[in-house]
């Protein structure tokens, strides 16, 4: 069993030592921001990574794209040296292409190449791309083949219980180990439960003991003793969060929301507007901004006037000083004392 020293608290960062390695890749901590759609950009993922989280996953990028001249896969690849190790993420449902894409990218210097074969979204498994490609476990086995032969760096994969009822997680855990893959991340839903109902710890905790490379456990990660309850349940060697995430980026240093004191949060939410202007530009930075600071300041806190304001597209300046000023509210401040700002 691996053994993880307790994270220290410095400037409201946290710090591990090392919990497993992804082939020759040491990763050093035992929580993960998982790659999410519009929210694992650059200006995000970077602060949750100088959060504690223990490495980096882009967005998906669908491996069209990269061999296309679109210039999206670029902006979702970006990455900065502090983030390593950095994983890049792809999806599609041709064996050829995956391959093409990913030797493709693999000139970006990444440490890792993960595929994603967990994302439900219709537009994505209903072409058998994402959870699409678990009902076809021959064409996965032909995929890891061709990109462990072919690339240099590690192949990692990202998977769900299954479709639907007729859950195939084990034998697909198999056929990435067998066939070269360096680690498996797996939610503990089905494609047809999307986000619903309660993630299976319990079929988490097969796939760690069936296979020998390391497994990251996600699914209804929420809390720090979330966390904790996932290692002990299912002896993973990392958890993965999302949606508990996004309000609460401090769950990396080993904070649940309540423990963050506002001046944190004001900082925080400075450091993060500063990223997306500099990644995006002011006017889109600050737009795209706005799903951050709408869970930076619990809008249940907000009055109406308030919420619209917040909506409004304004300057990052301005935008910034009215995320003060309602940060600043009594209503707010009176939340915050009494620790039900979560």
């Amino acid at each position: 069993m691996n053994v993880v020293s307790p994270p220290t608290l410095r400037d409201g960062f946290a710090s591990q030592g090392s919990a497993f390695h992804i082939r020759n890749i040491p990763i050093h901590g035992d929580t993960i921001l998982a790659p999410m759609d519009g929210y694992s950009d650059w200006p995000f993922r970077s602060l949750c990574r100088e959060l504690g989280s223990a490495m980096s996953y882009t967005e998906f990028v669908k491996v069209e794209k990269i061999l296309s001249r679109s210039k999206e896969p670029a902006k979702r690849l970006f990455f900065k040296e502090a983030e390593r190790p950095m994983t890049f993420q792809i999806y599609g449902d041709d064996p050829d292409l995956i391959l093409q894409a990913a030797l493709k990218i693999q000139e970006n210097n990444p440490d890792v190449i993960d595929l994603n074969m967990g994302c439900p979204a219709k537009t994505i498994a209903d072409r058998g791309a994402g959870v699409g490609m678990m009902p076809t476990p021959l064409k996965i086995a032909r995929t890891f083949r061709k990109l462990v032969k072919n690339l240099r760096v590690p192949v990692t994969g990202k998977i769900r219980l299954g479709w639907d009822r007729n859950k195939n997680y084990k034998l697909i855990a198999r056929i990435v180990e067998e066939e070269g893959g360096s680690l498996i991340a797996i939610h503990g839903r089905t494609k047809e439960q999307r986000y619903a109902g309660n993630a299976d710890w319990d079929a988490i905790a097969e796939v760690k003991s069936l296979v020998k490379i390391p497994v990251i456990g996600s699914g209804d990660v929420k809390t720090v003793a979330d966390i904790d309850r996932m290692k002990a349940h299912t002896n993973v060697d990392a958890v993965m969060i999302g949606r508990g995430a996004i309000p609460n980026p401090w769950i990396f240093s080993r904070l649940d929301r309540d423990q963050v004191p506002p001046e944190l949060v004001k900082k925080t939410i400075r450091k993060h507007l500063a990223r997306s202007v500099e990644f995006y530009g002011d006017e889109d930075g600050s737009r795209l901004f706005r799903k951050n600071a709408v869970q930076y300041v619990m809008m249940q806190h907000l009055t109406r006037d308030e919420r619209k304001e917040i909506l409004k597209s304004r300057p990052s300046a301005e935008f910034l000083e009215l995320l003060e000023k309602i940060y600043d509210s009594p209503i707010i401040a009176q939340a915050a004392a009494e620790s039900i700002l979560i």
